[in-house]
């Protein structure tokens, strides 16, 4: 075999490999999920924007742990919060996403998902992240003066 040959086996058995190890995760372990969030986003007086919402789920004993994640998007720019790590015990819980940032959002409708993502681990590193549950709407952002 010529190292030509060699090269492109060696890359392709790498992009192979790569694809597997970030993809195999295909199907998630979190059973029963579901995330909804509410139809206004807020900036309050500090500048700090807030999403919020419920979810549900239950995880199977191999599961990772879950999180959520919301994200939105008006008028070319795009904030994305973590509401950091959520309970899974299969009733439905409250969650808040908050940041200090506005990256230039403004009062007025926008484009909003909230996720809820599992976390595959290997060891103590996260080895992929699947999306369990996700909602999806225009929502309106709603700058609070109080």
């Amino acid at each position: 075999m010529s190292t030509a040959a060699r090269r492109m086996a060696l890359t392709a058995f790498s992009a192979l490999a790569a694809t597997t190890l970030f993809a195999t995760p295909a199907l998630a372990t979190v059973f029963h999920q579901g995330i909804s969030m509410r139809s206004q986003a807020h900036i309050n007086r500090q500048g700090e924007v807030s999403l919020s919402g419920t979810y549900h789920c239950e995880l199977s004993p191999t599961s990772g742990s879950v999180q959520v994640k919301a994200t939105v998007v008006q008028d070319g720019s795009r904030l994305s919060i973590g509401a950091g790590e959520v309970f899974c015990d299969g009733r439905e819980h409250h969650w808040k996403a908050v940041s200090p940032l506005t990256a230039g959002l403004h009062a007025g409708p926008a484009r909003a998902v909230a996720e809820l993502q599992e976390i595959h681990m290997s060891g103590l590193m996260p080895r992929a992240l699947s999306t369990v549950a996700q909602d999806e709407q225009v929502i309106e952002v709603v700058v609070d003066h109080r």
